[in-house]
């Protein structure tokens, strides 16, 4: 690959030696064990990676190394994870700055809303919260459901077998969050061939990702001039249409354009494919859910913790200040990474976590974070995951796998996982 960052694609393997305190610069009590390769090796389909149980096991912080080559700490119990998001002296913005710790090939997107510490990402989120609350996403679910209809009147005419990623899963978020936007519809396909490319870790080059970013920035930079000139009913419009006291700069609503894409596209396309393979290899929990429609919003929050679409789930932050955290001394300056698909197996926190229970209650998952940058969007996943569900189970009451002795391959050396294709017939 073309930088170092990337140059390792085989980011599962764990080192052989034992972990050095000294020539890498981590200050601090390393913890026993070997010094890991960071994202972990993660089995395919729902479940996060199975390092994470002895991680949990161990209790104190694990000591990682990045793709850049660089050395981390990360986190893999419930109380460090919930901890350290809402810990004002772990940054993202530090992680965001030049010569930061990565893990993909380029730096975070620095100005962004997830890469603002307060004040100023008090400031941002403030302005931008308004448009994502849970009562706007229930008046735009009859979008989503649209769409979602659409869809799933063109897969039945298609007739079975059917790949529901690429037909329904995929699909999907892309045409919703283009929708909130104001993306135009011939604009959605080339949009998601920029966020795939975006989102590669080690198994895309870097200046791929590079190349993305400023197609995407470019689009939203043109977008934006072109909703100050004709607004439309879109979020695009509202923001920049919005009380001067209220406005974002042209840079901030780029950036936050790009960030909106991105998260809300990939996350949620692995989200619903992941949910329905699940599902699927659990025809007992499919036939409750069919049963009692009702049970969906419980059966939601069990899938956002149980399905992990991301190598450990969390954005890389850096320490500001020496703190202890899970039995460890992080100081100044150390990247801290939480790993909340871990996190959201911990027994210490969920009875028979391994277990996919779609009436448990209660249900604190970490899916959306925690703290000053819990998920923005999170009313909009939940929404888009309910309709997405609640549209197949109407429409394909015989819905199965088509290939039922061959696991979906899932994607891997990308910062979101979920199946690259799933086979399904009715």
């Amino acid at each position: 690959m073309a930088d170092t960052a990337d140059a390792d694609t085989d980011t599962g393997r764990a080192d052989t030696g034992g972990a050095d305190t000294g020539s890498d610069g981590l200050a601090g009590a390393a913890p026993s064990g070997p010094e890991l390769r960071f994202p972990p090796q993660v089995p395919p389909g729902p479940d996060p990676a199975r390092e994470y149980v002895r991680l949990r096991e161990r209790g104190s912080l694990a000591r990682v190394r990045l793709p850049d080559g660089r050395p981390a700490w990360l986190a893999s119990r419930y109380a460090d994870n919930h901890r350290l998001l809402a810990d004002e002296r772990i940054s993202r913005a530090a992680a965001a700055r030049e010569g930061a710790p990565r893990v993909r090939g380029i730096a975070l997107e620095a100005g962004s809303i997830t890469t603002l510490d307060p004040p100023e990402h008090t400031r941002l989120r403030r302005l931008v919260a308004g448009e994502f609350t849970a009562h706007r996403m229930r008046r735009f679910r009859p979008r989503i459901a649209a769409i979602a209809g659409e869809l799933a009147d063109a897969m039945a005419a298609a007739g079975p077998p059917a790949d529901l990623v690429a037909r329904y899963a995929a699909p999907l978020p892309i045409r919703v969050i283009c929708v909130l936007l104001g993306v135009p519809e011939p604009d959605h396909d080339r949009f998601r061939s920029w966020a795939d490319d975006y989102l590669g870790t080690t198994g895309t080059d870097p200046e791929t990702v590079r190349r993305a970013a400023e197609r995407l920035r470019g689009y939203f930079g043109s977008l934006v001039a072109a909703r100050r000139a004709d607004p439309g009913d879109d979020l695009i419009s509202a923001l920049v249409t919005a009380r001067e006291e209220d406005r974002l700069t042209e840079q901030e609503l780029v950036a936050l354009g790009v960030t909106l894409l991105v998260a809300g596209y990939q996350t949620a396309a692995g989200l619903i494919a992941g949910s329905v393979q699940t599902l699927l290899d659990r025809p007992g929990r499919l036939a409750e859910l069919r049963a009692d429609p009702e049970l969906m919003p419980a059966a939601v929050e069990e899938l956002l913790r149980y399905v992990a679409v991301s190598a450990s789930g969390g954005t890389i932050r850096v320490a500001t200040g020496d703190l202890d955290l899970g039995g460890t001394r992080v100081r100044a300056g150390e990247a801290v990474l939480p790993a909340l698909t871990s996190a959201n197996r911990d027994a210490a926190v969920f009875t028979d976590p391994d277990r996919l229970d779609l009436r448990r209650d209660p249900n604190p998952h970490l899916a959306f974070g925690h703290g000053a940058h819990r998920c923005l969007g999170a009313a909009l996943a939940r929404a888009e995951l309910a309709v997405a569900l609640g549209t197949l189970l109407e429409r394909f009451p015989g819905l199965r796998h088509a290939e039922p002795g061959r696991p979906p391959e899932w994607r891997t050396g990308a910062m979101i996982r979920g199946p690259l294709a799933l086979p399904v017939a009715w």
